[in-house]
């Protein structure tokens, strides 16, 4: 199969599993998906977002030799809230080398307190970053005051969401 003219082809469910199905365990596939998705255009990349996601969570160790490569792209300015949602998405299937944490903890802290994104963007960008600072208590005291500002006024998915990692916060 040709990854990129099957993600090209159209975007539907029916796709997204075929080839998160094709690429399976194979590390080659998987790598043809990455290169695909960081090779855009950004429909492309949003397309491929979806199977890459999917690849990641039914196999999170395929991740790791592409990892630094994907945080990169998210930090690029203007990428496609799609693209960004299920890059975030897939973070919460892996665990996260500490290497990482510092860009990763500042990409997501962006994320929640930026008015303009997504519920789905910050919603997904809460959980790593809660993830991500189990280590950290002073982040976790920022964290709660960033949901706490945030929580009368949010839609809610972000209020569920929120409260649920206030609660994991306060077990800590």
């Amino acid at each position: 199969m040709d990854i990129a003219s099957e993600i090209a082809k159209e975007h539907s469910k029916r796709t997204t599993l075929k080839v998160a199905d094709y690429v399976g365990v194979n590390a080659n596939r998987f790598k043809v998906l990455v290169e695909v998705f960081l090779g855009g255009p950004y429909r492309i990349s949003q397309r491929a977002s979806w199977p890459l996601t999917i690849c990641v969570e039914r196999h999170p160790h395929l991740i790791k030799p592409h990892l630094s490569k994907l945080l990169k792209f998210l930090e690029k300015p203007n990428i496609h809230d799609g693209v960004k949602r299920n890059l975030l998405r897939l973070l919460q299937f892996i665990e996260i080398p500490k290497r990482y944490h510092s860009t990763l903890i500042n990409l997501c802290f962006d994320y929640l307190q930026d008015k303009n994104e997504p519920v789905a963007i910050k919603v997904f960008a809460m959980s790593t970053f809660a993830t991500l600072t189990a280590d950290y208590p002073d982040l976790q005291r920022e964290l709660r005051i960033v949901l706490e500002d945030q929580l009368p006024y949010g839609s809610p998915g972000f209020r569920s969401r929120a409260m649920k990692v206030l609660k994991l916060i306060e077990r800590s």
